[in-house]
C-alpha cells in the first residue's frame, strides 16, 4: 500500500517535518538490518483517537532491543508519550504507527557496540492489510517454501528489521503464485505463523494457535484475540499445528495489527469453511474493542489527545 504523508515524524526527541525525516546512506542499520520496530494502530473513538495497547507495544519494542543487545536511549514512558504526540500532530482520527529504533550513522562494520541508537516514530493512514473484506471473503494462503528462522539463527522473538527479509521473500513468492499470503513453517516442519500475522486454526471445536517455540512472534493482537475468544466462551489453546491440520480445519483466521482479524478461505488450494462462526464472532468483538466500544477492553485504548 502506498504511504500518504502526514505533517510530522518524531525523530530523536523532536517532531520534524515529514520531508525532513532523513537518514544518511551509511546508516548502520540500512546495511546490516540491526533495528527493531513495532506496528501499532490508533482508532477513532468517541473520545478522540486512541492507540490500541500502546504501552504493550512499546514494551515489546524494548524487549526486541534487549534480545539483540540494543540500548534504547529513552524510557518506555517517554516513547509512549512521543507516540501520542506524533498521532496528535497528524490530526487524523485513525492511523497506522511505526516506531523504529536503529543504529545510526558514524560507525560501520558488524560490531554494533560503538553505534549510536536512534529512534523515530511515524504515522499515516492505512487500511486493512489483507483487504477491507478479509473477514467475509477470506484470503488464499499457501505454505511457503521459505522456512521461518530457527531460534539460534535469527531470534524470531525479536521484531528485528533484518528478520523480515524472510517474511518478504515468502510474501512475494505467495503473491507471484496468485495467493494473498504465505504460511511459514518452523525448521521442524510445524506451523509457525504467517509473514506478518499470527494464525489460529479450529479443530474439533477448539481454537489452536502455535507456540512461540515454533517460531511465532508473541503477538499482542494474538493475545487480545485469545482473551476475546475466551470471554466468548470458546476453548482457546496454544499448541503445535502440522500443515495437515490446516487442510482439514473447520475454520482458520489470522490476526495482527495491520491485518486485524482476517478469515482464511483456503490453504494450498484446500478449501476452508469461510467465514467461520467463531471467526466472525471474534472479529466483531475485536472491531468494537479497538474503538473503545466494549467496556471490557477499554483499558486497551490509550487516548492520544
Amino acid at each position: 500500500m502506498p504511504i500518504t504523508p502526514t505533517p510530522k515524524i518524531w525523530m530523536n526527541g523532536s517532531l520534524v517535518d515529514w520531508d525532513d525525516a532523513k537518514i544518511h546512506v551509511l546508516t548502520h542499520t540500512l546495511h546490516y538490518g540491526t533495528g527493531v520496530f513495532e506496528g501499532i494502530r490508533a482508532y477513532e473513538t468517541a473520545d478522540g483517537p486512541a492507540v490500541f495497547r500502546l504501552t504493550d507495544h512499546i514494551v515489546r519494542l524494548f524487549n526486541s532491543a534487549k534480545i539483540i543487545g540494543m540500548e534504547i536511549p529513552y524510557t518506555v514512558e517517554e516513547l509512549v508519550q512521543a507516540t501520542k504526540d506524533t498521532v496528535a500532530s497528524t490530526g487524523l482520527p485513525s492511523c497506522y504507527i511505526r516506531p523504529i529504533a536503529y543504529y545510526g550513522y558514524g560507525e560501520m562494520g558488524l560490531n554494533t557496540l560503538p553505534c549510536r541508537t536512534e529512534v523515530a516514530i511515524a504515522c499515516w493512514p492505512w487500511g486493512a492489510y489483507l483487504g477491507d473484506d478479509a473477514v467475509e471473503k477470506g484470503v488464499r494462503m499457501k505454505i511457503s517454501s521459505w522456512t521461518r528462522h530457527d531460534h539460534n539463527i535469527m531470534p524470531p522473538a525479536s521484531k528485528t528489521t533484518g528478520n523480515y527479509v524472510n517474511s518478504s521473500l515468502a510474501k512475494v513468492e505467495a503473491l507471484k503464485a496468485g495467493y494473498d499470503e504465505a504460511i511459514m513453517l518452523a525448521p521442524n516442519g510445524l506451523v509457525a505463523e504467517c509473514t506478518g500475522e499470527n494464525l489460529f486454526c479450529v479443530r474439533n471445536g477448539i481454537i489452536l494457535t502455535p507456540p512461540t517455540s515454533a517460531g511465532a512472534l508473541e503477538g499482542i493482537t494474538q493475545q487480545s484475540v485469545s482473551r476475546i475468544a475466551g470471554d466468548l466462551g470458546f476453548d482457546v489453546r496454544v499448541d503445535n499445528l502440522a500443515r495437515s491440520d490446516l487442510y482439514i480445519a473447520e475454520e482458520i483466521f489470522v490476526c495482527g495489527t495491520a491485518a486485524e482479524v482476517s478469515s482464511v478461505n483456503s490453504v494450498d488450494d484446500r478449501a476452508v469453511p469461510c467465514p467461520g462462526p467463531k471467526t466472525k464472532a471474534i472479529a466483531e468483538v475485536y472491531a468494537a474493542a479497538v474503538r473503545g466500544q466494549d467496556a471490557r477492553y477499554r483499558d486497551w485504548c490509550e487516548l492520544a489527545v
